[in-house]
């Protein structure tokens, strides 16, 4: 059973064992009557070839209080998109599926393009999020939208029951909700979390002192899992980052746009598995390391616009606070591991807080030489309020990719 504890600026909503899922999923789909819920799935045309998707498809099956669901497919051929059109026919809502290679959504990216939209020519999850988001509202009857990533190997119905039942309760009062969860089988897993953000995070309060900012991104228990649920009129308004960042900007986003009263977060599942990430290092990039360099700048950006100023000292102080804040970090996890007969190697760990110390510093760089960095996807609301008719070609061309 979970604690109760709350902490933070934001409300959490942990899963306390009693209440059986069927009721959650009742209640829904009275709620879905009035407020109408769409799923969001991010996916590479590769994991229909895993055991995950195939999971997930099996238990949507079983959900009945979908208004909709929206497939963003990356990287697939004609063939391809034909045959995942296929494998989703099978659920008992519509499906629609987006082909982001298919050639009437890339005449979309270039209208966007033609309108200086930047951020259309770097694929990637970040912009298939924001396309998925984009189609969403283009359909006025869809209020909620829940989106978690297609490689979750022990996936349950539960993780859409309890995204979305925050913010689509009547009784309740949420834009936003986070999911939350434990990443731990046999040893700990979620490095970048562990190891890079929360220290990130206390290095940045002690070298540059607590802001309202920091407060609130501390306050989520797992700030860069992939999973999170929205309302329309939030949706409309937050921008979307093309990088790795995508989850750390995609929270700041949510600060900016809303009250921390009216955001949650949630236990959507007792423990989490997907596919790891490699570390990566700074001769290689990519990995987790790439990840961590994303995050450092995004963090470091935010927090330039709410007024913090940096500078090469400040920067190597916080260096070198990460480093004692990390390995403070690794001691603790020493600790819960050995309670807990869980395999730990405090080699890798090392390993991987160096490698994120190179990350900070890199980033640290790249913000010095370009403090506005790569930018964001716009909001959905500017793309509608320069090309009004976008929203009904958009739809149109869906519409015809699906038939």
């Amino acid at each position: 059973m979970a604690d109760f504890f709350q902490n933070g600026v934001i409300t959490t909503l942990q899963n306390l064992g009693n209440r059986p899922l069927e009721d959650i999923e009742n209640e829904l789909m009275d709620f879905g009557k009035r407020h109408r819920m769409v799923l969001l799935l991010p996916a590479l045309y590769s994991e229909f070839q895993t055991p995950a998707m195939h999971k997930i498809i099996e238990e949507l099956k079983e959900v009945k209080y979908l208004y909709k669901i929206i497939l963003g497919l990356d990287q697939a051929s004609k063939e391809q998109f034909e045959e995942v059109k296929k494998l989703m026919s099978v659920l008992p809502c519509k499906v629609d599926v987006l082909w982001n290679d298919g050639p009437l959504i890339k005449e979309l990216y270039n209208d966007l393009t033609h309108e200086n939209f930047p951020g259309l020519d770097t694929p990637g999850k970040g912009r298939n999020v924001w396309t998925m988001i984009g189609y969403g509202l283009t359909d006025n009857d869809a209020y909620a939208f829940a989106l978690h990533d297609c490689d979750i190997v022990n996936y349950t119905k539960e993780i859409p029951a309890r995204l979305f039942y925050p913010i689509i309760h009547p009784a309740l009062d949420f834009e936003f909700n986070k999911g939350f969860y434990s990443r731990v089988n046999k040893k700990l897993h979620g490095r970048a979390t562990r190891l890079l953000y929360t220290p990130l995070i206390n290095s940045l309060t002690k070298v540059f002192g607590s802001n309202r900012y920091l407060e609130y991104m501390e306050s989520f228990r797992y700030s860069l899992s992939g999973e999170f649920s929205f309302i329309r009129t939030l949706g409309r308004g937050i921008a979307i980052s093309p990088t790795w960042g995508l989850e750390v900007s995609t929270l700041s986003e949510v600060y900016k746009n809303t009250s921390n009263r009216r955001i949650c977060q949630t236990e959507i599942m007792e423990s989490y598995e997907h596919k790891h990430q490699e570390l990566g290092s700074l001769d290689s990039g990519g990995g987790i390391y790439k990840m961590a360099n994303d995050i450092a700048i995004t963090l470091f950006r935010v927090l330039s616009q709410e007024g913090v100023v940096f500078s090469e000292a400040s920067f190597k102080t916080l260096l070198s606070t990460y480093f004692q804040e990390a390995r403070f970090e690794i001691s603790k996890y020493n600790a819960l591991s050995k309670l807990n007969g869980l395999a730990y190697d405090r080699e890798k760990e090392i390993k991987a807080v160096e490698a994120f110390q190179e990350a900070i510093k890199e980033a640290a760089q790249d913000f010095y030489e370009d403090p506005m960095g790569i930018p964001s996807l716009s909001p959905w609301i500017t793309v509608r309020s320069v090309m009004p008719d976008f929203s009904d070609k958009f739809s149109s061309y869906v519409k015809k990719d699906n038939e």
